[in-house]
C-alpha cells in the first residue's frame, strides 16, 4: 500500500486558473454577493456595557446574600456551607443567562448585498433578507449616544417573507441605507 498522494486544487485567481471571478470584464457582480461588510460596533458595545452592569448588579447582589447567609445562626455549619455552594450554583447559571439574553439581539456584523442584506448573529448564525421589496423594518426604539455606546443605536423589527419577525439592536442607519422607505415611528 502507497503513502497518500498530493491532489493539486486549481484556484480561483491563480495563474493555473481559467478565469477570474474579480476581474473587471467579467461584469457586475451577481445580486447574492455581499458588497460590503458593516460591522455593528455601537450595538455590540451597547450590550457588553450592560452585560457587564448586570454581571456587576449581580455580584453584588450575590455577595450580600452569602455576607448575609454567613452571619445568620448555623450558617457557618455544614449545612450553611451546603445551601451557600446551591446558592452559588443558582447565581451562576442566572448570571450566564442572563448574558446571554442580553448579548444574543446584538448581531455582529450586517452583509450589504444588492437584492437584500444578511444578518450575521453574535453566535455565528446568519439570517438573509431578501428581497428587498418583500422586507419591513420597523424602528421600536432610538437610544442615544451615551455611557452605554459611543453612538445612537436602533431596536429594530425586522419581518419579510418567509421568515417570522427578528429584533435587532443595530448603529443607527446601518439597515436603513439597504432597506425600501418607510414611514418615520
Amino acid at each position: 500500500m502507497s503513502g497518500p498522494r498530493a491532489v493539486r486544487i486549481p484556484r480561483a485567481g491563480t495563474a493555473g486558473s481559467a478565469t477570474n471571478p474579480r476581474s473587471p470584464e467579467s461584469g457586475p457582480p451577481p445580486a447574492s454577493t455581499p458588497l460590503d461588510r458593516v460591522p455593528n460596533r455601537a450595538g455590540t458595545q451597547r450590550v457588553v456595557r450592560l452585560t457587564a452592569l448586570y454581571l456587576i448588579a449581580l455580584a453584588a447582589l450575590y455577595l450580600a446574600f452569602a455576607l448575609y447567609a454567613r452571619s445568620a445562626p448555623g450558617g457557618t455549619s455544614s449545612a450553611g456551607q451546603l445551601e451557600l455552594l446551591e446558592f452559588t450554583i443558582v447565581a451562576l447559571a442566572i448570571g450566564v443567562a442572563g448574558a446571554i439574553l442580553t448579548l444574543t439581539p446584538a448581531p455582529r456584523a450586517i452583509l450589504r448585498r444588492v437584492d437584500g442584506f444578511t444578518v450575521v448573529g453574535r453566535w455565528g448564525r446568519a439570517t438573509e433578507w431578501t428581497p428587498l421589496r418583500e422586507i419591513t423594518v420597523r424602528r421600536v426604539r432610538r437610544y442615544p449616544a451615551g455611557f452605554l455606546s459611543e453612538a445612537p443605536v436602533e431596536s429594530l423589527e425586522v419581518s419579510g417573507a418567509g421568515h417570522r419577525a427578528h429584533s435587532y439592536l443595530l448603529e443607527a442607519g446601518i439597515v436603513a441605507e439597504t432597506s425600501p422607505a418607510r414611514p418615520p415611528s
